[in-house]
């Protein structure tokens, strides 16, 4: 039998999909739309970001509009709302002063004390002191490391994307990265999930651990032809 006999004699789509709601997103208001997408694109992972201002300030505050982009150049990326008044939160503007960022994956461990981070406070209080979160200085770029977090990864800034009056595209290019040492295999370079015990964003004020794992390796073209052949 060759491939495409295999394939044509798959399966047919069954006819119990349940309906579906379409939203012409130039309808909805920004709010709205905001909403549908929050709701939609789950779990986003939870960026920690650590900044220092041009006095050596440090900040902290979570964002999970956030996501890795690319392995060559190795490049995150974060989107950082600005406030109501239109100007950029201090997290934005020192990576726009600094040209740095330290960004750390929230494991449950160091759950609440993200969140305390995340209370809007003025710029000269110091979210990471009202968290409880040691640190240690960065190695390759001012902003510091927050050391109970199981991963934290030092960017340069590479660029910023203006699209909009409500947020700020910020890229930031991985210069170094520390990572717990019951968490990562430094011959193989493999990261265990258990050791991160990540946590991720959904909905509203909905999180989820990373605890319910599975794996699903990717298939061949012929690793599939093999299973339809199965049956």
């Amino acid at each position: 039998m060759t491939l495409t006999d295999t394939l044509a004699a798959a399966p047919a789509r069954p006819e119990t999909d349940p309906p579906s709601i379409g939203f012409d997103f130039a309808a909805l208001t920004p709010r709205d739309r905001y909403k549908i997408l929050i709701g939609t694109v789950i779990p986003r992972p939870i960026a920690l970001v650590t900044t220092v201002d041009r006095t050596g300030r440090a900040n902290a505050a979570p964002f999970s509009f956030f996501n890795c982009l690319s392995a060559d150049p190795a490049i995150l990326a974060l989107g950082v709302e600005f406030r109501s008044d239109g100007s950029s939160k201090d997290t934005g503007r020192n990576i726009r002063d600094t040209g740095a960022f330290t960004v750390h994956i929230v494991s449950d461990a160091i759950m609440d004390a993200m969140n305390v981070c995340a209370v809007p406070f003025a710029p000269e209080i110091d979210e990471l002191a009202e968290a409880g979160l040691a640190t240690a200085p960065g190695t390759s770029v001012p902003s510091p490391r927050i050391l109970a977090a199981p991963a934290a990864l030092e960017c340069r800034l590479h660029s910023f994307l203006d699209i909009g009056s409500s947020r700020e595209i910020i890229l930031g290019e991985v210069l170094h990265v520390h990572i717990h040492a019951d968490a990562v295999d430094p011959v193989r370079l493999h990261v265990d999930h258990r050791g991160m015990d990540a946590i991720g964003r959904m909905g509203g004020h909905g999180y989820a651990r990373t605890r319910d794992y599975f794996d699903l390796p990717t298939m061949s073209v012929a690793d599939y032809a093999a299973r339809q052949a199965k049956g």
